[in-house]
């Protein structure tokens, strides 16, 4: 084991608990931990984080290849855990960074006390010692940037699925209400379940109501074009609806061809030509 391991192994060995106070009395101290991270949770994962760093010294890590030495995994998962949970509680990233940086002043206050007669050694376990903390913070930072993004990206996935609901309306009989901008995403998405949903129910006609889409342009109309042959190709059938006088006549002036494509201005229109394509006759009871 290197010569400054050795001598950190031996004060977390001798020290581990009056080590632990002072960090959290550090954290406090401070003033940057919040309600949701304070308390008992901290002291576990303080606890936790610094056996994970007495391991780390223990097998003769390398402080700097932290990233990557197989020495520090179980610092790092217990890093990771650390960020993820305090991400999940609305903690930002300064305060999981200065919560891991906080131990910093415990751990050289005692080395110092153990060191006082040499000081060429203590500035060097010093110097280790910041080297490691530091990139145990810069890990946290960057896990909780993922663990930020990885849950953006969940939330915008299932904000499109509501975003672009299947309704069955009739038998036989699907619609699709469009709210909002046409992207490549969202259209892709639409068709995937649209397609699905057509072989669930065997149905013969689809709805793809537009009255939500704010504009429509040259990428909006190919994007419901390649729906439509999409849906045909499945044996079924399409209606656009909710196409509007400003819509109608933006596609007129972009040189859309929409020919062979039936199209109704609002959804109740659709729905009865629907019925009417599958064989169903509504009429109104008299009183």
């Amino acid at each position: 084991m290197k010569q400054d391991n050795t001598a950190i192994d031996e004060l977390l060995t001798a020290q581990q608990q009056q080590i632990l106070h002072d960090w959290l009395a550090e954290v406090s101290a401070t003033g940057r931990s919040t309600g949701s991270t304070t308390g008992v949770t901290s002291e576990g994962e303080a606890l936790e984080l610094l056996k994970a760093l007495h391991d780390g010294f223990r097998a003769d890590g390398d402080a700097a290849r932290f990233d990557d030495a197989a020495a520090w995994a179980r610092t790092r998962a217990a890093l990771e855990d650390l960020s993820k949970s305090r991400a999940a509680k609305g903690a930002g990233a300064g305060e999981t960074s200065h919560f891991v940086l906080s131990l910093k002043k415990p751990l050289f206050a005692r080395l110092q006390q153990r060191l006082a007669a040499d000081p060429a050694r203590l500035v060097a376990i010093v110097w280790t010692v910041s080297t490691l903390v530091d990139a145990m913070a810069q890990f946290t930072a960057n896990t909780y940037q993922r663990s930020r993004e990885e849950v953006i990206s969940r939330q915008q996935q299932e904000l499109l699925e509501l975003s672009t609901p299947v309704v069955k309306l009739w038998d036989g009989v699907l619609a699709v209400p469009m709210i909002g901008t046409l992207d490549s995403a969202r259209t892709q998405l639409v068709m995937e379940t649209l397609l699905q949903r057509i072989v669930e129910t065997g149905s013969e006609l689809a709805i793809i109501d537009i009255t939500g889409v704010p504009t429509v342009d040259t990428l909006v109309a190919q994007h419901l074009l390649k729906t439509v042959t999409a849906i045909r190709l499945m044996g079924a059938d399409c209606i656009i609806s909710g196409v509007r006088p400003q819509i109608a006549q933006t596609i007129v002036h972009l040189g859309i061809d929409l020919q062979g494509i039936t199209t109704k201005s609002s959804l109740a229109d659709a729905l009865a030509l629907a019925l009417r394509k599958v064989g169903y006759t509504v009429t109104r009871s008299k009183a």
